[in-house]
């Protein structure tokens, strides 16, 4: 009796901690401020933008990204060389742990290729970013107008 009570109290307690070791979360970017920003005219490519937040304790890499709404999503960056404005494709989109990547109007940006659907104003789309050790990050874009500013 004395060896089964002496046995039991450490065996009951690794059985209440092998559990959680399974459940921990894992950290992951978080994708804020999403929108699209439509075109005067229907055309075959729009832009997006967003910031996506770090908080994690270590680098995470963004390789390339998608969206049932377009046929191509792409990673861009704008760039001025000789005084001539730039857009150049970006194979991958390094995050430093506990920074923000910034894609804006005349910087960084996701190129959207050939629309699936008419988008008006007000509409969202999901944009998927899928990270270099091939985890998923979702964010949610708003349609807006061409005029429309961050």
């Amino acid at each position: 009796m004395a060896l089964q009570r002496a046995l039991s109290w450490p065996l009951a307690v690794l059985l209440s901690v092998v559990p959680l070791a399974g459940c921990a979360v894992e950290c992951s970017p978080v994708v804020e401020g999403g929108w699209v920003r439509k075109p005067p005219a229907d055309l075959p490519m729009l832009a997006a933008y967003a910031r996506i937040a770090n908080p994690c304790k270590h680098e995470v890499v963004v390789v390339s990204a998608a969206s049932d709404d377009f046929a191509d999503v792409t990673l861009h960056a704008t760039t001025v060389e000789d005084g001539i404005s730039r857009m150049r494709p970006v194979a991958e989109l390094p995050i430093a742990a506990g920074t923000t990547a910034v894609m804006a109007p005349g910087g960084m940006h996701l190129m959207l290729m050939q629309p699936r659907r008419a988008l008006r104003g007000g509409d969202r789309v999901e944009i998927r970013f899928t990270l270099a050790d091939g985890r998923e990050v979702r964010g949610q874009f708003a349609v807006k107008g061409p005029k429309a500013v961050p």
